[in-house]
């Protein structure tokens, strides 16, 4: 009975995740979106592969944006992608900040409206 089996450590360490500097500009980016009345809601989801978070204009229609970080493709086209509501990559960099200069230029016409 003396007989410790060890839990399974397949998984363990190999999820992708946004860092704090990242969490932080991609929420304050939804905050003014949300106060300018464009956005309603959002979704993250942290697999093996790849961190999305999802930008929604209403809970019940498909993401309008979702930012996805990719760490395999780092020395590729880069591990920042803006993917549009159809599937279509609008961005890829190696910086957060200008992957996300699009919605920024939207918010901007947005605010001026």
């Amino acid at each position: 009975m003396t007989n410790v089996t060890p839990f399974p450590q397949h998984g363990a360490g190999s999820q992708v995740g946004f860092d704090r500097l990242e969490l932080q500009r991609i929420m304050d980016l939804y905050g003014r979106m949300v106060s300018a009345g464009h956005w309603r809601d959002y979704a993250m989801d942290m697999g093996r592969d790849a961190a999305i978070f999802s930008a929604f204009r209403r809970s019940a229609e498909r993401p309008e944006y979702r930012i996805e970080k990719r760490p395999a493709l780092r020395h590729r086209q880069g591990m920042w992608a803006l993917v549009g509501e159809g599937g279509q990559i609008l961005k890829r960099g190696q910086e957060l900040q200008g992957v996300l200069a699009p919605v920024e230029r939207k918010l901007l016409r947005i605010v001026e409206d």
